[in-house]
């Protein structure tokens, strides 16, 4: 049983460090092609994951939410840029925002596939492979869900600036300057609200999924 809780722990360690790898990089790639090399120059548009990551959002709250039998999700360091240099203004600064949950949609629907198409199936065997197919998928819907809640500083924070009139704007700004204190009291305050809406969208995008590959 023991050696069963350390294999899942560190298949979804692994995963989230990959995961939120791309999730970052892509937050900055985006920015750079939209004009902002703030991300370039501060080093992080990088694959090693040593450069995303935060002890508590990368670690912690995962193998936690995984414990207690929660939605599996996490983050890393926010990618920086500078919405004033983006083109587009609040347009350009939303395809920042959501290209990082994007990519995790991403990943969830093609390891998705890639486990459809081959038969593997978590649970069959309990393999290391299974199980990281299993929470390839889960934890990187988990990524995306959790990421577009639009209460800031989340990812779906920045897509509402995009619509919002001016004084909201300003109230979010006022929020988003809590950052990873805010992210730590809903997750704590929260956790049963937010835990039944990400598994009801989660369990919806895979039946999304499925339907998709069964045609």
């Amino acid at each position: 049983m023991a050696e069963e809780v350390i294999l899942n722990v560190v298949v979804i360690i692994g995963v989230v460090l990959f995961s939120m790898t791309l999730h970052e990089v892509m937050h900055g790639f985006v920015a750079y092609l939209l004009g902002d090399d703030t991300a370039k120059l501060q080093g992080r548009l990088t694959l090693n994951p040593v450069k995303h990551i935060d002890p508590f959002l990368t670690i912690l709250l995962p193998v936690v939410l995984y414990v207690v039998g929660g939605p599996i999700f996490g983050g890393a360091k926010p990618v920086p840029f500078n919405p004033a240099r983006v083109r587009y203004d609040e347009w350009g600064a939303a395809l920042v925002a959501i290209s990082g949950p994007m990519t995790n949609l991403v990943i969830a629907f093609l390891l998705f596939g890639v486990g459809v198409v081959t038969g593997i199936t978590a649970g069959a065997t309990g393999s290391v492979v299974e199980l990281i197919f299993f929470y390839g998928v889960i934890v990187n819907l988990g990524f995306f869900v959790f990421n577009m809640i639009p209460i800031p500083p989340l990812d779906g924070s920045r897509v509402m600036y995009a619509f919002a009139p001016d004084f909201v704007r300003r109230g979010m700004e006022i929020v988003e300057q809590y950052g990873i204190m805010l992210v730590f009291l809903l997750v704590i305050l929260a956790s049963s609200v937010i835990g039944q809406f990400m598994f009801a969208v989660i369990n919806w995008l895979l039946e999304v999924f499925y339907a998709i590959y069964m045609v």
